[in-house]
Protein backbone atom coordinates (compact mmCIF):
# COMPACT_ATOMS: atom_id res chain seq x y z
CA UNK A 1 0.00 0.00 0.00
CA UNK A 2 1.17 3.50 -0.80
CA UNK A 3 -0.14 6.27 1.46
CA UNK A 4 0.52 9.86 0.38
CA UNK A 5 0.79 12.47 3.14
CA UNK A 6 0.27 16.16 2.36
CA UNK A 7 0.33 18.69 5.16
CA UNK A 8 -0.05 22.37 6.00
CA UNK A 9 -1.64 23.62 2.80
CA UNK A 10 -2.84 26.90 4.39
CA UNK A 11 -5.39 27.78 1.71
CA UNK A 12 -6.76 31.33 1.84
CA UNK A 13 -9.99 32.64 0.35
CA UNK A 14 -9.88 34.15 -3.15
CA UNK A 15 -6.39 32.70 -3.63
CA UNK A 16 -4.95 35.39 -1.40
CA UNK A 17 -1.21 35.07 -0.84
CA UNK A 18 -0.11 33.83 2.57
CA UNK A 19 1.93 36.54 4.32
CA UNK A 20 1.58 38.52 1.09
CA UNK A 21 4.14 36.24 -0.60
CA UNK A 22 3.21 32.53 -0.74
CA UNK A 23 0.69 31.43 -3.38
CA UNK A 24 -0.57 28.43 -1.39
CA UNK A 25 -3.41 27.68 -3.82
CA UNK A 26 -1.13 27.48 -6.86
CA UNK A 27 1.39 25.43 -4.90
CA UNK A 28 -1.25 22.91 -3.83
CA UNK A 29 -2.39 22.64 -7.46
CA UNK A 30 1.18 21.77 -8.45
CA UNK A 31 1.44 19.26 -5.60
CA UNK A 32 -1.77 17.49 -6.64
CA UNK A 33 -0.56 17.36 -10.24
CA UNK A 34 2.76 15.88 -9.09
CA UNK A 35 0.99 13.20 -7.04
CA UNK A 36 -1.11 12.24 -10.06
CA UNK A 37 2.04 11.94 -12.22
CA UNK A 38 3.79 9.49 -9.87
CA UNK A 39 4.71 6.21 -11.58
CA UNK A 40 2.92 4.41 -8.74
CA UNK A 41 -0.33 6.17 -7.89
CA UNK A 42 -1.04 6.28 -4.12
CA UNK A 43 -3.84 4.12 -2.76
CA UNK A 44 -4.95 6.95 -0.45
CA UNK A 45 -4.05 10.52 0.50
CA UNK A 46 -4.16 12.00 4.01
CA UNK A 47 -3.82 15.73 4.67
CA UNK A 48 -2.55 16.22 8.22
CA UNK A 49 -3.98 19.58 9.21
CA UNK A 50 -3.72 23.31 8.67
CA UNK A 51 -5.82 22.73 5.60
CA UNK A 52 -6.81 26.40 5.46
CA UNK A 53 -5.71 29.56 7.26
CA UNK A 54 -8.78 30.74 9.20
CA UNK A 55 -11.27 27.85 9.16
CA UNK A 56 -13.71 29.73 6.92
CA UNK A 57 -16.29 28.26 4.56
CA UNK A 58 -14.89 30.08 1.52
CA UNK A 59 -11.42 28.72 2.26
CA UNK A 60 -12.69 25.15 2.51
CA UNK A 61 -14.65 25.64 -0.72
CA UNK A 62 -11.42 26.51 -2.51
CA UNK A 63 -9.64 23.59 -0.84
CA UNK A 64 -12.32 21.23 -2.21
CA UNK A 65 -11.72 22.60 -5.70
CA UNK A 66 -7.96 22.19 -5.45
CA UNK A 67 -8.15 18.61 -4.14
CA UNK A 68 -10.90 17.52 -6.55
CA UNK A 69 -8.52 16.02 -9.18
CA UNK A 70 -7.40 13.36 -6.69
CA UNK A 71 -9.20 10.15 -7.60
CA UNK A 72 -8.07 8.00 -4.66
CA UNK A 73 -9.64 8.03 -1.17
CA UNK A 74 -8.89 11.32 0.59
CA UNK A 75 -8.78 11.80 4.34
CA UNK A 76 -8.69 15.22 5.99
CA UNK A 77 -7.64 16.21 9.51
CA UNK A 78 -7.83 19.51 11.39
CA UNK A 79 -4.81 21.52 12.50
CA UNK A 80 -4.57 24.60 14.67
CA UNK A 81 -5.63 26.83 11.73
CA UNK A 82 -8.79 24.78 11.10
CA UNK A 83 -12.28 24.84 12.58
CA UNK A 84 -13.92 21.48 13.28
CA UNK A 85 -17.56 22.42 12.73
CA UNK A 86 -16.88 24.19 9.45
CA UNK A 87 -14.61 21.41 8.22
CA UNK A 88 -17.42 18.89 8.71
CA UNK A 89 -19.99 21.21 7.12
CA UNK A 90 -17.77 21.87 4.09
CA UNK A 91 -17.10 18.16 3.45
CA UNK A 92 -20.48 16.48 4.05
CA UNK A 93 -19.46 13.64 1.73
CA UNK A 94 -16.60 12.65 4.06
CA UNK A 95 -18.49 10.59 6.68
CA UNK A 96 -15.33 9.60 8.59
CA UNK A 97 -15.17 13.23 9.84
CA UNK A 98 -18.24 12.41 11.95
CA UNK A 99 -17.13 9.06 13.36
CA UNK A 100 -16.75 10.55 16.84
CA UNK A 101 -17.83 13.86 18.33
CA UNK A 102 -16.94 16.43 19.44
CA UNK A 103 -13.45 15.66 18.16
CA UNK A 104 -12.47 14.77 14.59
CA UNK A 105 -10.95 11.38 15.35
CA UNK A 106 -11.47 8.36 13.15
CA UNK A 107 -10.21 4.96 12.08
CA UNK A 108 -10.02 3.81 8.45
CA UNK A 109 -10.01 0.03 8.02
CA UNK A 110 -10.36 -0.11 4.23
CA UNK A 111 -6.67 -0.61 3.41
CA UNK A 112 -3.85 -3.05 4.26
CA UNK A 113 -2.46 -0.31 6.50
CA UNK A 114 -4.95 0.94 9.11
CA UNK A 115 -5.17 4.72 9.53
CA UNK A 116 -6.09 6.17 12.93
CA UNK A 117 -6.40 9.96 13.10
CA UNK A 118 -6.25 12.11 16.24
CA UNK A 119 -7.55 15.63 16.84
CA UNK A 120 -4.99 17.81 18.67
CA UNK A 121 -6.76 21.14 18.16
CA UNK A 122 -7.24 23.71 20.91
CA UNK A 123 -9.57 26.33 19.39
CA UNK A 124 -7.88 29.68 18.77
CA UNK A 125 -4.47 28.45 19.93
CA UNK A 126 -1.30 27.49 18.05
CA UNK A 127 -0.32 24.64 20.32
CA UNK A 128 -2.14 21.34 20.55
CA UNK A 129 -3.24 18.88 23.20
CA UNK A 130 -4.36 15.31 23.71
CA UNK A 131 -6.69 15.18 26.68
CA UNK A 132 -7.67 12.05 28.57
CA UNK A 133 -10.86 11.65 26.55
CA UNK A 134 -9.03 11.71 23.22
CA UNK A 135 -6.32 9.34 24.45
CA UNK A 136 -8.86 6.89 25.89
CA UNK A 137 -10.55 6.80 22.47
CA UNK A 138 -7.17 6.04 20.87
CA UNK A 139 -6.46 3.24 23.34
CA UNK A 140 -9.86 1.65 22.69
CA UNK A 141 -9.56 2.05 18.93
CA UNK A 142 -6.08 0.52 18.70
CA UNK A 143 -7.22 -2.38 20.89
CA UNK A 144 -9.90 -3.28 18.33
CA UNK A 145 -7.30 -4.33 15.71
CA UNK A 146 -4.15 -5.49 17.53
CA UNK A 147 -2.82 -7.48 14.59
CA UNK A 148 -3.29 -4.91 11.82
CA UNK A 149 -0.35 -2.62 10.97
CA UNK A 150 -1.38 0.92 11.79
CA UNK A 151 -0.38 4.51 11.17
CA UNK A 152 -1.44 7.03 13.80
CA UNK A 153 -1.82 10.53 12.34
CA UNK A 154 -2.05 13.84 14.18
CA UNK A 155 -1.26 17.46 13.38
CA UNK A 156 1.11 18.46 16.19
CA UNK A 157 4.18 16.17 16.41
CA UNK A 158 4.67 14.42 19.77
CA UNK A 159 8.31 15.42 20.14
CA UNK A 160 10.43 18.53 20.59
CA UNK A 161 12.22 19.52 17.38
CA UNK A 162 14.75 22.07 18.64
CA UNK A 163 13.21 24.84 16.52
CA UNK A 164 12.37 27.13 19.41
CA UNK A 165 9.42 29.13 18.10
CA UNK A 166 7.66 25.95 16.93
CA UNK A 167 8.38 24.07 20.14
CA UNK A 168 6.56 26.85 21.99
CA UNK A 169 3.38 25.81 20.14
CA UNK A 170 3.93 22.08 20.49
CA UNK A 171 1.80 19.22 21.83
CA UNK A 172 0.63 18.88 25.41
CA UNK A 173 0.05 15.26 26.35
CA UNK A 174 2.89 13.77 24.30
CA UNK A 175 4.08 11.67 27.25
CA UNK A 176 0.61 10.25 27.77
CA UNK A 177 0.37 9.53 24.04
CA UNK A 178 3.67 7.65 24.21
CA UNK A 179 2.27 5.45 26.98
CA UNK A 180 -0.72 4.52 24.83
CA UNK A 181 1.34 3.89 21.69
CA UNK A 182 3.79 1.71 23.63
CA UNK A 183 0.93 -0.62 24.56
CA UNK A 184 0.10 -1.25 20.90
CA UNK A 185 3.09 -2.62 18.95
CA UNK A 186 1.10 -2.76 15.71
CA UNK A 187 1.67 1.02 15.36
CA UNK A 188 4.24 1.24 12.58
CA UNK A 189 4.51 5.03 12.51
CA UNK A 190 3.18 8.21 14.05
CA UNK A 191 2.88 10.85 11.32
CA UNK A 192 2.34 14.57 11.86
CA UNK A 193 2.44 17.97 10.22
CA UNK A 194 2.71 21.45 11.77
CA UNK A 195 6.48 21.80 11.29
CA UNK A 196 6.56 22.33 7.52
CA UNK A 197 9.72 20.19 7.45
CA UNK A 198 10.63 16.48 7.21
CA UNK A 199 11.76 15.57 10.74
CA UNK A 200 12.08 12.11 12.32
CA UNK A 201 12.39 10.99 15.94
CA UNK A 202 12.27 7.75 17.87
CA UNK A 203 9.02 7.63 19.83
CA UNK A 204 7.35 5.09 22.12
CA UNK A 205 9.03 2.07 20.53
CA UNK A 206 8.25 3.22 17.00
CA UNK A 207 9.06 6.23 14.78
CA UNK A 208 7.39 9.65 14.69
CA UNK A 209 7.84 11.99 11.75
CA UNK A 210 6.66 15.26 10.25
CA UNK A 211 5.97 16.15 6.64
CA UNK A 212 7.14 19.07 4.49
CA UNK A 213 4.53 21.52 3.21
CA UNK A 214 3.57 21.80 -0.46
CA UNK A 215 4.01 25.55 0.09
CA UNK A 216 6.42 27.27 2.49
CA UNK A 217 8.78 25.56 4.96
CA UNK A 218 9.73 26.58 8.49
CA UNK A 219 13.29 27.91 8.40
CA UNK A 220 15.80 25.39 9.75
CA UNK A 221 17.23 27.01 12.90
CA UNK A 222 17.77 24.56 15.76
CA UNK A 223 17.94 27.05 18.60
CA UNK A 224 15.65 27.87 21.53
CA UNK A 225 15.52 31.50 20.40
CA UNK A 226 15.04 30.66 16.71
CA UNK A 227 13.32 33.48 14.85
CA UNK A 228 9.75 32.89 13.67
CA UNK A 229 10.69 32.62 10.00
CA UNK A 230 9.64 30.63 6.94
CA UNK A 231 11.64 29.90 3.81
CA UNK A 232 10.77 29.03 0.22
CA UNK A 233 12.74 25.81 0.10
CA UNK A 234 11.46 23.21 -2.36
CA UNK A 235 7.89 22.23 -1.46
CA UNK A 236 7.11 18.59 -0.85
CA UNK A 237 4.98 15.73 0.39
CA UNK A 238 5.64 12.20 1.64
CA UNK A 239 4.91 8.66 0.49
CA UNK A 240 4.57 5.96 3.13
CA UNK A 241 5.03 2.57 1.47
CA UNK A 242 3.80 -0.49 3.35
CA UNK A 243 5.39 -3.53 1.72
CA UNK A 244 3.69 -6.08 3.96
CA UNK A 245 6.48 -6.12 6.54
CA UNK A 246 7.97 -2.64 6.88
CA UNK A 247 6.75 0.92 6.50
CA UNK A 248 9.21 2.92 4.37
CA UNK A 249 8.88 6.68 3.94
CA UNK A 250 10.03 8.72 0.96
CA UNK A 251 10.05 12.53 0.87
CA UNK A 252 9.13 13.82 -2.59
CA UNK A 253 9.62 17.33 -3.92
CA UNK A 254 7.26 19.39 -6.03
CA UNK A 255 8.74 21.12 -9.07
CA UNK A 256 10.23 20.72 -12.51
CA UNK A 257 13.69 19.21 -12.25
CA UNK A 258 16.15 18.01 -14.89
CA UNK A 259 16.05 14.28 -15.55
CA UNK A 260 15.59 11.47 -15.00
CA UNK A 261 18.81 10.47 -16.77
CA UNK A 262 20.02 6.86 -17.16
CA UNK A 263 23.08 5.73 -15.22
CA UNK A 264 23.87 3.30 -18.03
CA UNK A 265 23.48 3.24 -21.80
CA UNK A 266 23.64 -0.13 -23.56
CA UNK A 267 24.51 -1.74 -20.23
CA UNK A 268 27.60 0.45 -19.78
CA UNK A 269 28.02 2.95 -16.96
CA UNK A 270 28.29 6.52 -18.24
CA UNK A 271 31.56 8.18 -17.21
Amino acid sequence: MLLCQISDTHIKADRKLAYGIVDTAAMLERCVAQVLKLPQRPDAVIVTGDLVDFGRADEYALLRELLAPLTMPLYLMPGNHDERVQLRASFPDHPYLRQWKPFVQYAIDDHPLRIVALDTVIPMQGGGTLCGERLAWLDRTLALAPDKPTVVALHHPPFITGIGHMDRISLSGAGELAAVIARHPQVERVIAGHLHRPITARFAGTVASTCPSPAHQVALDIAPNAADNYILEPPGFQLHWWNGQTLVTHSAYVGDFDGPYPFRVGGKLID
